[in-house]
């Protein structure tokens, strides 16, 4: 891999690091030329600390090691992003990240619908006669029934998807999909679960292969 070192005064190149699994950006230090070498021998993240004016690798006094998984080098081959696998928390404060965020995985709007589920069912719980009107919604209705009643959605829901699928519009096709995979998310979040528990469970079964 080819890094200009040279290109800043001081011989330093910024590191960004990611969680290979969540994809979160964890933190950001940096490296000479030193520190990669040592990084790529030992398979832990080795920084130049600026404060310090020497080698750091990180958790060499908490054990919070950041076990590497790949390095990518940036178009201009003056920036690096490590994959890591982050053997504790990442920043020196004790949290996940250096900007004070969990470090837990996001599915992109499937995370903010899954966050929009979570507040319905919470106001499912309020008794009825105390919510407000703008609190009513399909899916508190749904919360509210029951699960008997969100299973037997997916069970519909599922059903409609097969018998889309052996015909040929897409369109209605899809749009079963997403029925049934909102449905899914709510019977999940129903039963006390996640997609990130769905997620573990596919990987557990994948590193068993």
């Amino acid at each position: 891999m080819e890094i200009d070192f040279n290109k800043n005064n001081d011989g330093l190149v910024p590191v960004i690091i990611q969680d290979n699994s969540t994809k979160n950006v964890l933190m950001l230090g940096y490296m000479n030329e030193e520190a990669y070498l040592k990084t790529n021998e030992f398979n832990k993240v080795t920084f130049f600390s600026r404060t310090k004016n020497r080698l750091w690798t990180k958790g060499e006094e908490s054990g919070n090691f950041l076990k590497v998984v790949n390095i990518k080098n940036d178009c201009d081959n003056d920036t690096l992003l490590i994959s890591v696998i982050p053997q504790g928390p990442t920043c020196h404060k004790g949290t996940d990240t250096c900007w004070g965020e969990t470090n837990k995985p996001n599915f992109g709007f499937l995370s903010e619908l899954e966050g929009i589920i979570e507040d319905r069912k919470k106001k499912s719980e309020i008794e009825p006669e105390l919510r407000r009107k703008e609190d009513a919604s399909y899916v508190v209705s749904l919360f509210d029934d029951g699960m008997n009643k969100i299973a037997q959605k997916v069970g519909e829901e599922a059903i409609e998807t097969v018998i889309e699928a052996k015909d040929d519009n897409d369109d209605l096709f899809l749009n079963e999909s997403a029925d049934l995979l909102f449905h899914y998310m709510i019977l999940l979040k129903a039963k006390g679960f996640g997609l990130n528990n769905i997620v573990e469970v596919l990987e557990k079964r994948h590193a068993n292969k």
